[in-house]
Parts: structure tokens; sequence; C-alpha cells
């Protein structure tokens, strides 16, 4: 069990590649997704980088879109899976929207749609296909 999760905002390069090298693995090579989608609105969002007892070990982000306040790019390393780093970094990614964000919504896998319900979210349309992978949208309650 680790001892420490912290999640924080990430500005600093070091940690933008970080955030990076955990996405890389966990979209490209886990989920073959395509480097080139992987990367897509990096520069327009905010990223955070999750760390256990000082590791890297997960990353996301938000941003602002024509619908609203997107979350994104939820990546745990296979290693510190199970623990509570994914609910926390909903948590810290919640927590840093704007005040104003009435529209909060993300595209969930369909294995993880449980999880974010448990944090708020719920299904709103039909099941789509993302990069080859079958995700629902989903909307903060």
């Amino acid at each position: 069990m680790p001892a420490k999760i912290i999640v924080k905002k990430a500005a600093e390069q070091a940690d933008l590649d970080k955030i990076h090298a955990i996405r890389y693995e966990v979209f490209v090579i886990e989920q073959n997704c395509p480097p080139d989608l992987e990367i897509e609105h990096n520069e327009d969002s905010t990223h955070f980088l999750a760390t256990v007892d000082g590791q890297p070990a997960g990353a996301c982000r938000w941003r602002k879109t024509e619908n609203g306040y997107k979350l994104e790019r939820f990546a745990v390393l296979k290693n510190f899976r199970g623990y509570g780093l994914g609910q926390e970094m909903v948590k810290a990614v919640l927590a840093d929207l704007p005040v104003d964000a009435d529209y909060v919504y993300l595209n969930s896998q369909t294995h993880a749609v449980s999880f974010y319900k448990k944090l708020g979210f719920e299904e709103s349309g039909p099941e789509f296909e993302e990069a080859g992978i079958k995700h629902y949208r989903m909307v903060k309650k």
C-alpha cells in the first residue's frame, strides 16, 4: 500500500515530460492508440502529475472546449493501479476547474464507466468508438 499520493498541477517541462511518458506507456503502448491522437490538444490543456511515494505514477488533464470543461487522458501506470490514484486525480482536476464550470464532462472507456459513476458522473448518449476503444460520454451531475 502506498504511503503518500500527491496530485499536482504541472507546468515545468520536467513534469510535463513525465506526464507524456506515462500517457505514452498507457495509451500508445498498452492500448494501441495512435501517438498523434494521444498528444492532441496538449497545448490547450491544464496537466496534472500524480506521484506515489515520490514516483511518477499517473497523469491527467482538463481543457475548455466549445461544450464546456472536458476531463481527459486519465492514465495510471500498471504498478500503481488499485491504490485509489484515479480517484485522487479526478478530485484534484475537479477542484482545479474554474468556479463557473457549469458543464463538466469526459469520455470514459466503457470498462471505467462504473468508476466515474462513483465520482458523480452519469452516462450521456450512446456508446461510441474513439481510437479503436469503446467509450461513453459522461457528464458531472
